[in-house]
């Protein structure tokens, strides 16, 4: 009785470092972030809080496009990860035999090198000097003065290249543990390579899609990087506003209100993913 009584108290104190965690470093920068969106006032005469909840359609309406651009190549970028993650994902899990753990350590080794070295690396992958250019400029799908460099295409190639990894290693997992035997019995009763994957393979892996989709989508939607070193002017997302005004403009409480709209954006779509992908997936 003694220790049945003592059981969730130990469950508590487990549950203390992380809690302590949340709340020091995502409940606490959430609040001030939160305040700070509702403060009026300049960097030089100081910010006070006021209330101001115009300064969110204030950023709707300056920054729409920003907005719907940051989703739109995120979007993007996360559908070609998918497409080239999961026939990776695929073949790693149930077709390369010893060489998995090979294949799985290629996957991963990009993430050695920093984020910001990999997407400068890109740079120079797609200038105009680059092989990538020359190869298009020679099979005739670029001409000798169209450039990939500084476009929306680099943007989101630059995307796809930096999240890949999170969409290969969910979907990897989901299929490593799948039962081969599984996919033996729906051929033993008839069903054709194409059904067994769509009835069979497909669903059992579906928690692995929805994780990968996520963690590339949501970190994608807010990234500034890759549009900054590989965009230009016009292919700029909503964290290069974001970050100007936090560090150049130094207008704290716009750049607040566009970080929490961008939250809420993002958290909105992906709740009512996650919900109709999980009923599919009881269903």
């Amino acid at each position: 009785m003694t220790r049945k009584r003592q059981l969730p108290s130990v469950a508590y104190l487990l549950l203390l470092p992380g809690m302590a965690w949340l709340a020091f470093f995502f409940v606490i920068p959430l609040v001030t972030l939160i305040q700070m969106s509702l403060q009026s006032g300049t960097f030089t005469t100081g910010y006070t809080l006021t209330w101001e909840f115009g300064n969110f359609a204030t950023a709707l309406g300056d920054y729409g496009a920003w907005f719907v651009r940051s989703f739109l190549y995120s979007g993007i970028a996360t559908v070609l990860a998918l497409v080239i993650g999961y026939p990776l994902a695929y073949t790693i899990a149930l077709r390369s035999g010893r060489f998995k753990y090979v294949l799985v350590t290629l996957v991963v080794a990009p993430f050695f090198a920093s984020f910001l070295v990999r997407t400068i690396a890109w740079s120079s992958i797609l200038s105009d000097t680059g092989i990538v250019v020359s190869v298009l400029r020679g099979i005739g799908i670029l001409g000798p003065t169209d450039h990939l460099l500084a476009t929306p295409v680099a943007v989101v190639a630059g995307l796809t290249y930096n999240f890949l990894p999170f969409m290969v290693l969910p979907i990897f997992l989901s299929l490593d543990r799948f039962d081969i035997r599984m996919l033996d019995a729906a051929q033993d009763l008839y069903a054709s390579s194409s059904r067994a994957f769509r009835r069979v393979t497909f669903p059992l892996s579906l928690p692995g899609v929805v994780a990968g989709t996520l963690l590339c989508f949501i970190p994608a939607a807010g990234d500034f990087i890759n549009a900054q070193l590989l965009g230009n002017s016009s292919s700029l997302m909503v964290g290069n506003v974001i970050d100007s005004q936090f560090l150049r403009v130094l207008d704290y409480p716009m750049a607040a209100a566009l970080s929490v709209i961008l939250m809420i954006l993002i958290i909105v779509p992906v709740s009512i993913y996650v919900r109709r992908t999980a009923s599919e997936e009881l269903m």
